[in-house]
């Protein structure tokens, strides 16, 4: 019996491309062919993924920047593309405008798509599964696995891989880390993110890298943006490999440490697909429940504080005083001691 065929269209960004993961896992296990529409932002995460059969690029960023007559002869070829695939399955996880004309147009047979889409994008799909409520408790996996039980697939589990490091890759990264001391634990923090509302205040930060600067060797990820707040919360000292990496550099990082700290931020997913290291997630204005890590608590522990208006999931402060107190919560100690519970000092993650 031939394998069915589908194509799972997810977009971007980072973070959600690593959230559809377990869906093409369990598309994968129960037999079907996968091909996954993807943008720039995912696509190092989609492309040669064991869970992947064929990863198509949608060049997003690229046509942002010129006008829709320009982009139409390489629109109509890769629609062209992918009605020849004859797809049995089309699932629209992004549920936007940017992705309706694939799904309305890629020729397969049901075109799935939750109630909960907007911009018009539902006219895409010709199934329709029950709308996403976005409960802060139900984690947003969860919602993306919803499209499987639709297929009437299992999918009691959840699981996620990365695309196995290229030899490129992983001597870049033996040339980062060479000089790096490992006797001792090591941890990766990762202090920026997107949204200011989910920064974690830097002198938290500062504080909390004085405390543990003498029982654990260092390293600090993110954007050649970051390197200020970097500088300043490290006081110069410790790796700074921010801006250095790409994302499959970034992920073979993760593989070689012990720990992670870090926010509700693409690091943090990618540190938690990458399956190695724990993880001490800080949560500002986002809510736990719908974004940490998903896995053992004595792998992953995800804090925030316990303000009344915590979680909003506002990118900006709705306060008129008071604003971005979430910034300063949880406490150092509170960070500290969750690092101590993960990684007893002195002990490494084996």
């Amino acid at each position: 019996m031939d394998k069915k065929r589908v194509l799972l269209i997810r977009l971007s960004s980072l973070g959600d491309v690593i959230f559809n993961l377990p869906l093409a896992n369990v598309l994968k296990n129960n037999g079907y062919e996968v091909t996954w529409l993807v943008g720039e932002k995912g696509i190092d995460i989609v492309k040669n993924n064991p869970a992947v059969d064929e990863a198509i690029l949608v060049p997003i960023e690229k046509w942002k920047k010129q006008s829709i007559w320009k982009n139409l002869p390489e629109y109509i070829k890769m629609i062209k593309h992918l009605r020849s695939e004859k797809f049995d399955v089309a699932l629209d996880t992004h549920m936007l405008l940017k992705s309706f004309i694939w799904l309305a147009f890629c020729g397969a047979k049901r075109r799935i798509i939750s109630k909960s889409a907007r911009e018009f994008s539902i006219l895409g799909g010709n199934e329709f599964i029950d709308k996403i409520s976005i409960d802060f408790n139900t984690h947003v996996i969860r919602n993306y696995l919803k499209y499987a039980e639709y297929l009437g697939l299992n999918t009691s589990a959840i699981t996620a891989e990365l695309p196995p490091a290229e030899e490129e890759t992983i001597q870049k990264i033996d040339n980062l880390l060479k000089d790096i001391d490992r006797t001792k634990p090591v941890i990766v923090i990762a202090p920026a993110t997107t949204w200011t509302a989910k920064h974690w205040n830097k002198e938290n930060w500062k504080q909390l890298i004085e405390k543990l600067e003498k029982e654990y060797t260092l390293i600090f990820t993110g954007t050649s943006k970051d390197n200020e707040l970097i500088n300043y919360i490290s006081s110069g000292k410790h790796l700074n490999i921010a801006g250095k990496t790409k994302i499959p550099e970034l992920a073979e990082v993760f593989r070689r440490c012990d720990l992670v700290i870090s926010l509700d931020s693409g690091s943090t997913h990618l540190a938690w697909a990458s399956q190695k290291p724990k993880i001490v997630s800080i949560f500002c204005c986002t809510p736990t429940g719908l974004y940490a890590p998903i896995g053992s608590d004595d792998k992953y522990i995800a804090l925030s504080g316990h303000i009344s208006c915590q979680p909003c999931h506002r990118r900006r402060c709705h306060l008129s005083e008071n604003k971005n107190a979430c910034t300063a919560l949880p406490s150092v100690d509170e960070v500290l001691n969750a690092v101590h519970r993960l990684l007893p000092q002195g002990v490494k993650n084996d």
